[in-house]
Parts: structure tokens; C-alpha cells; sequence
């Protein structure tokens, strides 16, 4: 997958401005660790400033989970470290919860607490919340009283050697080189490598100047998402059967893959995307 890898940072580049300047980091010079995994990583020259790119503006927040959900896939998630460094991902997985009548939403009933305040927000509010008391999930308010986004996995495009320094402190045991594959591939990963914590819940993804998105270059059709059932819901009747999950098919870096439904998409002539 080397040339696809090319061109997503060739889309990437088109999104820079010309005043870009080369960033001069030693963290971000390409040098190769001894037994690291051999793929490209990021150029130190590829840089853009936040106020010239094509930021996501509300109106795009502002539609139905399930649509919503959807839209996000092949969108940019950016985030910009206090050091000045910032990491890109592209999403390739998410999930709808659709709040008040959604069994295995944090929203169910329409109750609004202190803790899920920010999913009856304005679409575009980030709502992250904290599991097993240690990791953390990154949500999007979407339209509809309660409903919200869960990022579940993006592919890691820029920043990869931070985003490894930041995933390697959030875990205890000091552990062998993670692959790319292995950076972002699952919501609490995705929250350790792009370094985001409960002081990121409430805050709005078009105003905010440490996280935001940007368009992807190259939106996915129909025929490129995967439709399926959520992960890790538990007993929630009905609920945890309903189609609210997506991804991108033919994808290495989503988290859990559907195979029967890749299979029956096959069989009805869809072929995966590159």
C-alpha cells in the first residue's frame, strides 16, 4: 500500500498554504529507530498552518447522527501539541448513538448529567468520557438531543513519532515498537496517541486551536462502507443488533472487521476501496 500511502500525503500537501515554512524538530526529522517498522513517516516539511486550511465548519457538524457518522469517514482529525508538533489521522471507523431512545447511549432516556452534558451541546462539541477509570473516548455531538459520534479508529497520517512517544507513556510496561497499524486502531488508542484527555470534553472542534478537522481529498462511496453493529455494548437488547457502526472497507487500520458483511458485499459486486 505504499502508493496510497504517497498519495494521501500528496492530497495532504495540496492542503497547505504556500507560506507554509519547514518545521525544525528533531523529533520530526526522519531518522529510523533500530527495528522500527520501516514505512514512510512524516517529512518535517510537511507543515500547514491552521488559519489557511479548509477547516470543517459547523454546518457540517450540524446533520443527523447516522449521517453524520458516515461523513466523517475519510475526514481529517488534527491535532496541534503544545511543542508546536501536529499529528493528522484520517478516520476510518465511528459510531452513531443516537441518544434518548438508543439503549447503549450514554443519553438514553434524555437524561442529561455533568458528565454527558456535552453531548446536548451544539453539533461539533467534543464529549469525552473515561473508561475503566484509565482510558479515555472522543465523541462528536451530532444533531438530536443527546446524539453523538464515537471515533473508533483513524489512520495515522502525520506525526507518527510523537503519536508512538505518546502512546508509549499512557502505557504501563515498557513494550516493543507498535506499527502503524497499531497507533490509532480503537477508540482509547486513538485518544492516547493524539494525546487527548477529559480537558478536551466540551470544547468545540471549529473554534478550538489544539483540535479541529479538515476535509479528506478523497471521500468514500457506498460502496466503500462498511455497515454493522457496534462493539463492546453489551446487553442492550435490540440496540446492540442495529446497524450504527461504519467503517471503511478494505481499510488495515480499523479496529474490527465485519467479515460476513465484507463477504455479502462481495457477493452483490461491491469491491473494496484501495
Amino acid at each position: 500500500t505504499m502508493p496510497r500511502k504517497r498519495k494521501l500525503l500528496a492530497q495532504l500537501s495540496a492542503l497547505q498554504s504556500n507560506t507554509s515554512f519547514p518545521q525544525i524538530d528533531a523529533l520530526e526529522k526522519l531518522s529510523t529507530t533500530p527495528g522500527a517498522d520501516p514505512s514512510p513517516k512524516s517529512s518535517k516539511y510537511f507543515v500547514i498552518e491552521k488559519k489557511n486550511s479548509p477547516q470543517l465548519q459547523a454546518d457540517f457538524f450540524d446533520q443527523p447522527c447516522v449521517s453524520l457518522a458516515k461523513s466523517f469517514l475519510g475526514q481529517i482529525l488534527v491535532r496541534k501539541l503544545p511543542d508546536g508538533r501536529e499529528l493528522w489521522g484520517r478516520i476510518v471507523e465511528t459510531e452513531a448513538y443516537l441518544g434518548g431512545e438508543d439503549e447503549a447511549s450514554h443519553s438514553k432516556g434524555g437524561k442529561q448529567t455533568q458528565r454527558n452534558a456535552a453531548m446536548f451541546m451544539k453539533p461539533g462539541t467534543l464529549y469525552v468520557y473515561q473508561i475503566y477509570g484509565i482510558y479515555y473516548c472522543m465523541n462528536v455531538s451530532s444533531q438530536g438531543e443527546g446524539a453523538a459520534v464515537l471515533l473508533r479508529s483513524l489512520e495515522p497520517l502525520q506525526g507518527l513519532d510523537a503519536m508512538r512517544e505518546l502512546r508509549r507513556a499512557s502505557r504501563k510496561a515498557p513494550t516493543k515498537l507498535l506499527k502503524d497499524w497499531q497507533l490509532c486502531n480503537g477508540p482509547s488508542k486513538l485518544c492516547q496517541a493524539f494525546g487527548i484527555d477529559k480537558a478536551f470534553d466540551q470544547r468545540d472542534l471549529t473554534q478550538d486551536a489544539a483540535i479541529w478537522m479538515v476535509p479528506g481529498q478523497d471521500p468514500p462511496g457506498e460502496q466503500d462502507v462498511v455497515t454493522t453493529t457496534r462493539i463492546g455494548i453489551g446487553d442492550r437488547g435490540e440496540w446492540a443488533q442495529k446497524p450504527l457502526r461504519f467503517y471503511l472497507r478494505g481499510n488495515k487500520f480499523v479496529s474490527v472487521l465485519d467479515k460476513k458483511i465484507e463477504r455479502e458485499m462481495a457477493a452483490r459486486g461491491h469491491s473494496p476501496c484501495s
